[in-house]
C-alpha cells in the first residue's frame, strides 16, 4: 500500500475495522484514491468489499480507524458527507411505483436541489442512459437492466466528486454491462472519483487504476492491473508437440528459460518465462535444436484470474450474492 495523503487523497481509509458480533467484516483495511482515478475493490463473496462501502458512504459507524472522503471525516462531518457522494448498490433502488423521471427529481429535491433544476437534472440523466421514451413509466415496468440504469442516474443527480458503485453490473447483460462501463469512464474523464467493489475480474482490469485486492476483511495486494500480475509471474509459453512421447525432452529444453520446473500434461508443456518480449521465439529456436516438433506455440501473460488464485488459493465468485451486513448502527446526522 502507496503511503497515504490525506490533504490530496479523494479516498483516504487507515486502519479500518469493523465488527458485527464476533465477525470481523473488516480488519485493519487501508485504502486510497486519487481525485479523477477509479479504484477497483476486488474479492469474492463475503470478503467485506459491501461492508467497506457502508462506511465509506456513512451508512455505518466504524469500530476503529479513520475514513475521510472528499476531504471530510465520514463519523464527524457525516451529514456534510453525504451531500459530496452518490452511491449505487448492488440492487436497484428505486420506487417502483415512481415514474423514472419522478425518482431522479425525489433525489434531486433530497439534495437540496430546486425543483426546476432537479427535473432539468433528471431529464439530462435520463437522455444520457437512454431512459427518455421510459422517463413517463413507472419502475416496475423498467427490465434489470434499465432499472440499473436508473439507480446509477439517482447517483449522479448531485454532480457528487466522490461515487460509491456496490456491483453496479450484477445481473446485467453484456451489452448493458458494456455500456456502464463507457459510463463510468465518462463519468472520470469529467473529474470524478469512482470507488467501485466488484467479482468481475475483467471489470477491474478495465476500469480501474488502481486494484485493492481483500479477502476475509484485509486487504491483501494493492496495485495497479499490470503490478498485481507481476507478482504472479512473467509470461507462460504453451507448447503443443507434435509427438507427445517428446514431453520429457521438451520440458528439459526449456526449463533454462524459467526459475520454475516446466509442466507437461496431456503433450503440452507449459512454462513461466522470465521475459516478456522474444519468449516464444527463444522457445522455438531452442526446441528445433532439441529436434522436438512443435504442433502449436502461444505466449500468455498472466490475467487478474491468475493473481486473485495466486494471492488467495481460490477463485473469484462472480455472481454469488455478496455478504449481507447485518443491521448496525447508523452514523447519525
Amino acid at each position: 500500500m502507496r503511503p497515504h495523503d490525506d490533504t490530496t487523497a479523494a479516498i483516504s481509509v487507515r486502519g479500518l475495522v469493523k465488527s458485527f458480533g464476533d465477525v470481523r467484516a473488516l480488519d485493519g483495511v487501508d485504502l486510497e484514491a486519487a481525485p479523477g482515478t477509479v479504484l477497483g475493490v476486488l474479492g469474492p463473496n463475503g470478503a467485506g468489499k459491501t461492508t467497506a462501502v457502508r462506511v465509506l458512504s456513512t451508512l455505518l459507524r466504524p469500530d476503529a480507524g479513520t475514513v475521510r472522503v472528499a476531504g471530510l471525516d465520514a463519523v464527524e462531518q457525516a451529514a456534510a458527507l453525504r451531500a459530496r457522494i452518490g452511491l449505487a448498490g448492488q440492487y436497484a433502488a428505486v420506487d417502483e411505483h415512481l415514474t423514472g423521471t419522478e425518482n431522479l427529481v425525489m433525489v434531486g429535491r433530497l439534495y437540496g436541489m430546486r425543483r426546476r433544476a432537479a427535473r432539468r437534472r433528471a431529464q439530462e440523466l435520463l437522455e444520457r442512459f437512454g431512459l427518455t421514451d421510459a422517463a413517463g413509466r413507472p419502475a416496475k415496468t423498467y427490465s434489470g437492466g434499465m432499472r440499473r440504469r436508473l439507480d446509477l442516474s439517482a447517483a449522479l443527480v448531485a454532480h457528487a466528486p466522490v461515487i460509491f458503485l456496490d456491483e453496479p453490473t450484477t445481473g446485467l447483460d453484456p451489452r448493458s454491462r458494456l455500456d456502464l462501463w463507457e459510463t463510468i469512464e465518462g463519468l472520470v474523464d469529467d473529474g470524478t472519483t469512482v470507488l467501485l467493489t466488484t467479482q468481475y475480474l475483467d471489470e477491474a482490469d478495465r476500469l480501474a487504476d488502481r486494484i485493492a485486492v481483500i479477502d476475509r476483511g484485509t486487504v491483501i495486494a494493492d496495485g495497479t492491473a499490470d503490478e498485481l500480475k507481476a507478482r504472479v509471474g512473467g509470461e507462460r509459453v504453451e507448447v503443443e508437440l507434435t509427438d507427445p512421447t517428446t514431453a520429457a525432452a521438451a520440458a528439459a529444453t526449456l526449463e533454462p528459460m524459467s526459475d520454475e520446473p516446466p509442466v507437461t500434461e496431456d503433450g503440452i508443456v507449459r512454462v513461466s518465462v522470465r521475459r516478456r518480449g522474444g519468449a516464444v521465439v527463444e522457445a522455438v529456436r531452442r526446441l528445433d535444436a532439441a529436434g522436438v516438433g512443435v504442433e502449436d506455440i502461444a505466449a500468455h501473460r498472466p490475467t487478474l484470474d491468475d493473481v486473485f488464485l495466486s494471492l488467495t488459493g481460490h477463485a473469484a465468485e462472480p455472481g454469488a450474492a455478496q455478504e449481507a451486513a447485518p443491521e448496525a448502527e447508523e452514523v447519525p446526522a
